[in-house]
């Protein structure tokens, strides 16, 4: 069969679509037959072409509208902006049958099938239910891991990509210098520069941009970057500070300088005309000089609660400085003519809507909510919008209860009383959440319903800031991030089954339920700890007994399935090793709450040994240092030893 694949004009986006096209169909039936071509219009005149291009049939947009028509081998697919075109030729191929689990070249899964005219037929005319979807670079990554998302957004119709800070280097150093602390490792040594992190993330716009991608970019740091302190971290300093900085920095506990040392965290004198000035003016000159930056995040310090308290800035709340320069900012970028859009954070201290200021130009800005502070024991669709909590009063410079979802919507709904502009959710399911549930199953299902809940809060999408690879033991929750954000009607019944049936066949209900009962036995609640809303206070012998169940759970399933299909697929391998793991939590979990501290130790060093042993394997699904440091670390710490008569710990809140 001989298949005619043309394309309309010569956009590299466009490009890209039909070489997707080419290698996709080409690895499901080797046999077809393929004449590429390039018209520079579509052309009636050609007889039974499959088109791909902008053909003046859908109207033109930056939001993403795709549509494909092909019926006999010939039809179109096209879209309302390039990037559509590339997410159109994706969902002609996954009509035909592929699939793209998670990121990487495992996640793809393309059945090898002979193809005739009469199976190339697709209808699809198709809007996302939401504008944004994206996702932000987090945690520890290499080139590789970073290049393995941004190949995989569109196959999903994801729209976005944020590379945080002016030189993303902490997210890389975190990665690399495991090499250079490894004395056996050829790099030993050798540190990681902000030069050579710039020189990987060259080629990785250059992927970003072939792909059409929204790149939204900083964040970090503009409370020091204009001064000559760029942020690529969370970098201390402990150097001098020229006068004229110090005239800009926050006057805090009766002295000016860079608080706790980090000049990422310090919030400047915002009330100084010339602050506000030195700091738009870089922003614009930024702009000027990375045209590639579609959304730039504008954001104050990086740290709450350290305020300036000179009696001209405590006119006014830090939410009302920052939409006075909010406001600057777009004046001067409309009148360098700059199309930038400029996403601001309610977040920390802003979280407080300003009492004074309003934005000015609501078509410049995307409100970013930030609930870095929520619980995941709750999902937004609990949210009673006329009956949300009371916030909490401002009190300068100090911090505020907002650690549930229905208190952070509380804080939102403030923000919309006078902004009805563009909006997302920068939220945090797979940032460290995600390690409470070893079988990943509730959280994917408190993620599902979050999505489905943000029209109902007036959100406009997710940039998730996460963990690049949080596809272990399975990429269910990415895989359901994805799916809903398209399309929020799916339900999360039909998505799960669509992903275990993908990765395991005929024993995807076996797997769907074995990691739905590790989910309930582990209980994320719980995990969590006692400082989290929701959590159930279970005794000594309860987690004993739930955790030894769990144990079970695991070993049977190991010698029934895991033990059998191993060898199968790189998913059976991932399932293996996760196995072991989560036996080890289980086991550590059971110490910690018999009071067996050296047994706590023991498997815990075990957990850290085993992951590390199993990289090879997990390297491009398991972020290895944040899943040690927070089940290890940040979770298990919320769980002492001590032990009262009643058999229940006693828990420290921090």
């Amino acid at each position: 069969m001989r298949l005619i694949l043309a394309t309309i004009g010569n956009n590299q986006t466009v490009n890209f679509a039909v070489e997707e096209i080419v290698r996709l169909i080409k690895k499901m039936d080797k046999n077809l037959t393929l004449d590429v071509r390039r018209y520079l219009n579509k052309d009636a005149s050609v007889k039974n072409a499959l088109w791909v291009g902008l053909d003046n049939s859908v109207d033109q947009s930056e939001d993403d509208h795709i549509v494909v028509k092909v019926e006999n081998g010939a039809g179109i697919i096209t879209g309302s902006n390039e990037r559509s075109v590339l997410i159109a030729a994706y969902r002609f191929m996954y009509e035909l049958g592929c699939r793209y689990l998670y990121p990487g070249a495992d996640g793809e899964k393309i059945p090898v099938r002979s193809l005739d005219y009469k199976a190339l037929k697709v209808s699809v005319d198709e809007t996302p239910s939401y504008r944004h979807r994206g996702i932000c670079i987090e945690g520890s990554v290499g080139y590789e891991h970073v290049y393995n998302t941004i190949n995989w957004l569109p196959k999903v119709g994801m729209n976005s990509f944020y590379t945080q800070f002016f030189v993303p280097t902490t997210f890389f150093d975190r990665y690399y210098k495991k090499n250079y602390l490894d004395e056996n490792d050829r790099d030993y040594g050798n540190t990681l520069t902000d030069d050579d992190v710039d020189a990987m993330m060259g080629p990785l716009n250059d992927e970003i941009s072939k792909r059409g991608i929204i790149l939204h970019a900083i964040g970090h740091g503009w409370s020091s970057a204009p001064y000559g302190f760029y942020a690529t971290g969370w970098t201390r300093y402990y150097g001098e500070i020229s006068d004229e900085m110090r005239s800009s920095l926050a006057l805090y506990n009766g002295k000016r300088g860079f608080f706790d040392n980090l000049p990422i965290s310090t919030q400047l004198c915002y009330s100084k005309p010339n602050v506000k000035e030195v700091v738009t003016d870089f922003a614009v000159d930024y702009c000027k000089k990375h045209p590639n930056i579609n959304v730039l995040s504008f954001s104050m310090g990086d740290g709450g609660r350290n305020h300036c308290e000179c009696e001209e800035c405590r006119k006014k709340y830090p939410s009302d400085h920052y939409v006075d320069m909010l406001n600057m900012l777009d004046e001067k970028l409309e009148k360098a003519g700059l199309p930038t859009k400029i996403k601001f954070s309610v977040y920390a201290d802003t979280l407080f809507a300003p009492k004074q200021e309003k934005l000015n130009n609501s078509g410049r800005f995307i409100l970013g909510f930030a609930p870095i502070a929520r619980s995941y024991s709750n999902s937004y669709d609990e949210i009673d919008l006329d009956n949300l909590p009371e916030t909490a009063p401002f009190v300068h410079n100090k911090d505020m209860l907002r650690n549930t979802v229905f208190l952070n919507v509380a804080y939102l709904k403030k923000w919309q009383e006078n902004y009805s502009g563009d909006a997302l959710v920068f939220d945090y399911h797979l940032m460290w959440d995600h390690h409470t549930d070893p079988g990943y199953y509730n959280t994917a299902k408190i993620l599902h319903r979050d999505i489905v809940a943000l029209e109902k809060i007036g959100l406009n999408g997710v940039l998730s800031c996460q963990l690049l690879r949080s596809s272990f033991p399975t990429g269910l929750l990415q895989y359901v991030q994805a799916s809903t954000l398209w399309n929020k009607g799916r339900s999360f019944e039909e998505i799960k089954d669509e992903y275990f049936i993908t990765a395991f066949g005929e024993q995807a209900k076996a797997v769907d339920e074995y990691l739905s009962t590790i989910s309930d036995l582990a209980c994320p609640a719980f995990v969590r700890g006692k400082i989290i809303p929701g959590y159930p206070d279970f005794s000594r012998e309860e987690v004993t007994t739930r955790y030894t169940k769990l144990k079970e759970v695991v070993k049977n399933f190991t010698a029934e399935f895991i033990e059998k299909y191993e060898s199968t697929s790189i998913e059976w391998q991932y399932l293996k090793v996760h196995a072991v793991l989560v036996t080890l939590f289980a086991n550590i979990y059971i110490a910690r709450y018999n009071g067996d501290e050296e047994k706590v130790t023991e498997f815990s060093n075990q957990f850290r040994e085993f992951v590390k042993q199993s990289q090879p394997i997990i390297e491009n699904v398991c972020d290895d240092m944040y899943l040690c440091d927070d089940v290890l670390g940040k979770f298990l710490d919320r769980h002492h030893p001590d032990i009262e008569d009643d058999g229940k710990p006693i828990f420290y809140e921090y």
